[in-house]
């Protein structure tokens, strides 16, 4: 017994389905002639009579029932699995688990998922804010794709790459006598109620760097953990401080007056990853949005920046 190709198949179903040669080939894209051919071709090699002419139709003849219903399953499949290639294409039923430094979600994180979403409008986002000595847990038991961190993590088993760079901004109470200035000075800030993180932790450190850099010890009136509580204080009007400016990249801040500092500190972002792990493409994906949107807002704070 011969064996049956694809292209069989296909020709059997379209007969199926449309009734008459004719419609089988308009269904295909092809000539009638070569439907014809086939069929009888197929029927022969087979031994089967898969069709039966009625009255100008071709019904499937009874004995090759069970014939018919393996094509339905076969085409079910293939159904099936361009359904599941089109939900993969738009990110239905899939999940994109990563992480975030408190400073990056603020603002910078929704911008880059929503240009995630928008090109996989189904996909599933679960968004974790992390302590940098959280990391390579969250990595290394696979609970999430990647980070995007203010430093990188020391650890064998993970890597960092540095993804968009920036700088280390004052911010002031509005209303404040140095928002009054173009560009204010560690010292100038120095001489205020000091509000950051605790300089034993990475991010802290990293904002404490231009008063030690500066030869000052800074001197905080109050501390808090992240740098959404730093911000909300200062808005509050309970001192001054120092931030990276993703933290506050964002076009209305009410309460809030950022100004560049004389000594200019780099502060650099980046992900981090499991070593070795191979990357969805969602995850690919969203990793240049967050580069992107990180390299757009550094540019837009240069472009408001007083020469």
């Amino acid at each position: 017994m011969h064996e049956i190709t694809l292209r069989q198949v296909e020709m059997i179903r379209a007969v199926m389905l449309r009734g008459t040669i004719n419609g089988a080939a308009e269904h295909l894209g092809v000539s009638a002639p070569g439907v014809s051919r086939l069929i009888k071709h197929t029927e022969e090699s087979l031994g089967i009579r898969l069709f039966e002419r009625r009255a100008g139709l071709f019904v499937p003849a009874v004995e090759a029932g069970p014939v018919f219903d393996q094509i339905r399953e076969v085409y079910k499949g293939v159904e099936n699995l361009q359904s599941a290639l089109t939900s993969l294409k738009k990110g239905e039923d899939v999940r994109l688990s990563i992480a975030c430094a408190p400073s990056v979600a603020q603002f910078i994180a929704a911008r880059a998922i929503r240009t995630v979403r928008r090109r996989y409008p189904d996909l599933f986002v679960d968004l974790n804010l992390l302590k940098i000595e959280e990391t390579p847990d969250y990595l290394l038991l696979e609970r999430g794709e990647f980070v995007i961190m203010s430093s990188p993590v020391s650890n064998p088993g993970v890597e960092s790459e540095e993804i968009a760079a920036g700088k280390i901004v004052a911010i002031l109470p509005e209303g404040h006598p140095l928002a009054q200035k173009d560009v204010v000075t560690i010292a100038e800030l120095a001489q205020e109620p000091l509000i950051g993180v605790d300089p034993a932790d990475p991010y802290g450190a990293i904002m404490a760097r231009p008063f030690l850099e500066a030869g000052i010890e800074p001197n905080y009136s109050m501390r808090g953990r992240f740098a959404q509580t730093v911000v909300s204080f200062v808005r509050h009007g309970l001192g001054v401080a120092l931030i990276d400016e993703f933290s506050v990249a964002e076009v209305y801040m009410p309460g809030l007056v950022r100004r560049p500092v004389v000594e200019t500190t780099p502060i650099s972002i980046y992900v981090v990853a499991k070593k070795g792990r191979v990357m969805s493409n969602f995850a690919e994906f969203a990793i240049r949005q967050f580069a992107k949107e990180l390299s757009e807002s550094h540019d837009h704070w240069r472009e408001d920046s007083p020469n």
